[in-house]
């Protein structure tokens, strides 16, 4: 059965400070949210650990931001899986596309974050997406076929997440036609082994459209970028109607 699942992620921004005030004003909207929605968010490395300590017990999980794909090692700047889990985390964003655009990520680094998230026990949530110049040239489905073709080598898709993020619509308010996120996240999921696997939208979600985007019968949830900053707004796209 497929599981609904609501993730903001924060991106670059928050203090642990700002992170714990947030979370202040954000688990009491909670109180009715129904059962059936997992909530996760995904914070910046610094805030991980007091984010898990502050939300033990409550419908909350917390997710990485990035993963390497080895568990130790020479590699400066990055995290390991073993690292994450130590201290409660239990998702984790591979293949955003800004990490793919300033970072280099590829569909083959992607490949082997996703491998190493499972062997972890994270979950991890795949971010596959096309740019405007990708959609105006009828490259979408070609384009995203590919990412999860290579992608997905290996990757067991019982414990997985896959966000369709067209890129043309992060942080641009060029939100995704509700019908049209739903027609390609339909083409994504009869790529599929696992026709159960949760798929969500994200792409300037926010509260005026989150309702609309999640009466899509093929839309499981969604990735929320700057709409999850504010205990508010995130509130309102958790308990969306």
């Amino acid at each position: 059965m497929r599981k609904v699942a609501i993730a903001g992620n924060w991106k670059m921004y928050k203090t642990q400070t700002e992170a714990l005030e947030f979370l202040q004003n954000f688990l009491p909207t909670l109180e009715t949210t129904p059962e059936d929605r997992d909530i996760i968010l995904c914070a910046p490395f610094t805030t991980l650990a007091s984010m898990s300590k502050n939300l033990h017990g409550s419908r909350v999980q917390v997710g990485a931001q990035n993963i390497h794909w080895e568990d130790a090692g020479a590699y400066t700047g990055e995290i390991a899986g073993p690292m994450l889990t130590e201290i409660g985390v239990r998702f984790v964003v591979v293949g955003h596309s800004e990490r793919r655009q300033y970072f280099g990520e590829t569909d083959e680094t992607v490949n082997l974050r996703l491998k190493a998230a499972q062997k972890n026990r994270l979950t991890p949530i795949l971010c596959v997406g096309e740019t405007k110049a990708q959609r105006d040239a009828g490259e979408t489905e070609s384009h995203l076929f590919g990412q999860i073709e290579r992608g997905l080598v290996g990757v067991d898709q019982n414990h997985l997440i896959i966000a369709y993020e067209p890129i043309w619509a992060i942080g641009t308010g060029d939100t995704c036609a509700a019908d049209e996120a739903n027609r390609v996240i339909g083409l994504i999921r009869s790529r599929l082994k696992n026709p159960d696997t949760t798929i969500q939208y994200g792409g300037s979600v926010n509260p005026k459209n989150v309702d609309e985007l999640m009466a899509q019968p093929e839309i499981d949830g969604a990735l929320v970028g700057g709409a999850s900053l504010t205990a508010e707004s995130f509130s309102r796209i958790v308990n969306y109607q």
